[in-house]
């Protein structure tokens, strides 16, 4: 989750122009597009696998202080180192310490994979000097909530306390789920419109390539991406495959509507985050929040609402793809290259769009609903499963990152970043599938082995 680090002075939203401006302010020419990366990672204690607190000697405040030894920055709340800022952009913690890393702004895949095996370089090397693993996953194997620790974040201290009161699972993906996610630029309104819909059509397809949260305390849960059925149950007001993002005349009017509307969460003032859980912005910029009575939002109050909202496709001042569970290495570089190759080439953005432009809205919805437990076996509108769609997906993807011509030092395109997800659609088993073959084959349900098998 985004983690506030510039605390200077915001102007006051005089006007409605002003919530626009933040959607606007993201349009880009195509040679300024850029590609940022986000994902996450569980942290345990190599010795008994649990999940190290922050404070204790060894756990994720000195994992944090540890890796500034490579440069990184701390950003501080209330004496508590809470993220770190650097080159390779932003290291911060979730809910219950996982360790995210949001990737600076890149030109190429090329790029992003030199930085994911940076982050991942780094943390393992301070990592082993404190015992401490790292887990890519989708969701905690083996832990129950009340294992895992709380890290010292105001805004995640209100997000526990409203969760519960607004569905079942939201504590769930507060503290137990990972990610992988990619930040992606548009040209103009129009622009954005097309990547949204084709973004939120397709996010079923990379949720099912993604797979990979099977397990629960434990034991099977049912579903292959539990973490994308946990979104499900956790809050409506805020979630979800948005229909009137398909509709006529949708732009950032329509999303700004949307976005007013989601109950608010906090305030960012002098430093504390003040719980105006389940208030309105309408309220606030009519400076009629209770809690800050006769106070108007500032600019930096609206990002912070624009990040407290969990759509499948989500935009602020770009557009994230958020459909997929977390993993490891080979699959941090693939996210990416699925949504740049579809998205940022004319004729593949013009091909992924003639693949779902004639679906309902239902059918959209009951993809979505099924592919957490079906995730390649599900049926997609029109005939056929998601592997089969998944196949043509990539294949277009492929021939968009081929007619990018980004190209490394030994003269590779980034198509070759998507041969892990291949390579799935070819065995027609997710990452999901292949753990519960171990699960219940070779480890005869013993899920410590998850620890030596599948870390980083």
């Amino acid at each position: 989750m985004t983690t506030r680090t510039d605390e200077s002075a915001s102007p006051i939203i005089e006007s409605r122009s002003d919530l626009l401006a933040t959607f606007a302010g993201g349009e880009k020419p195509r040679e300024q597009w850029r590609i940022g990366t986000e994902h996450e990672k569980f942290v345990y204690r190599t010795a008994d696998h649990r999940a190290p607190s922050y404070d204790e000697p060894g756990g994720i405040r000195d994992l944090l202080l540890g890796l500034t030894e490579f440069g990184w920055e701390p950003v501080v709340e209330h004496g508590n180192v809470i993220a770190l800022t650097g080159s390779d952009g932003t290291i911060s913690l979730e809910p219950a310490g996982q360790f995210e890393l949001s990737g600076a702004a890149l030109d190429n895949l090329h790029q992003t994979c030199a930085e994911a095996g940076r982050h991942l370089s780094q943390v393992k090397a301070v990592g082993e000097r404190l015992g401490i693993g790292f887990l890519g996953l989708g969701m905690w194997p083996d832990k129950a909530r009340s294992d895992l620790p709380i890290m010292p974040k105001g805004r995640y201290q209100i997000m526990l306390n409203y969760m519960p009161k607004v569905g079942s699972l939201g504590l769930d993906m507060m503290l137990r789920t990972c990610t992988i996610q990619t930040n992606l630029d548009y040209s103009s309104e129009a622009d954005m419109v097309r990547k949204f819909r084709v973004g939120l059509a397709l996010q079923p397809v990379a949720t099912a390539l993604f797979a990979n949260s099977p397990l629960t305390e434990a034991k099977p849960n049912g579903f292959l991406s539990f973490r994308s059925h946990i979104w499900e149950d956790t809050d409506r007001d805020r979630t979800g495959m948005l229909p009137f993002v398909f509709e006529d005349g949708f732009g950032y009017e329509r999303y700004c509507d949307y976005a007013l509307d989601v109950p608010m969460y906090f305030v960012f003032r002098d430093g504390n985050y003040i719980d105006v859980a389940g208030e309105s912005f309408h309220a606030f910029i009519d400076g009629r929040l209770p809690q800050l009575p006769g106070e108007k939002p500032t600019l930096a109050d609206w990002t912070d609402h624009l990040s407290t909202i969990f759509p499948e496709v989500r935009l602020k001042s770009f557009l994230e793809m958020r459909g997929a569970d977390g993993g490891p290495w080979s699959r941090i570089c693939a996210l990416p290259a699925l949504w740049v190759g579809l998205l940022y080439d004319d004729q593949a953005l013009d091909a992924a769009w003639d693949l779902v432009k004639d679906w309902t809205i239902e059918e959209r919805e009951e993809l979505r609903r099924v592919v957490p437990r079906l995730a390649l076996k599900a049926p997609v509108p029109g005939g056929g499963d998601v592997r089969d769609l998944a196949r043509t997906v990539l294949d277009i993807a492929a021939g968009g990152l081929t007619r990018r011509a980004r190209l490394n030092s030994a003269g590779d395109n980034e198509s070759g970043f998507l041969e892990p997800l291949k390579e799935i659609v070819a065995s027609g088993e997710t990452p999901a599938d292949r753990l519960l073959d171990r699960f219940f084959g070779e480890w005869q349900g013993d899920i410590s082995r998850i620890y030596s098998e599948m870390s980083f």
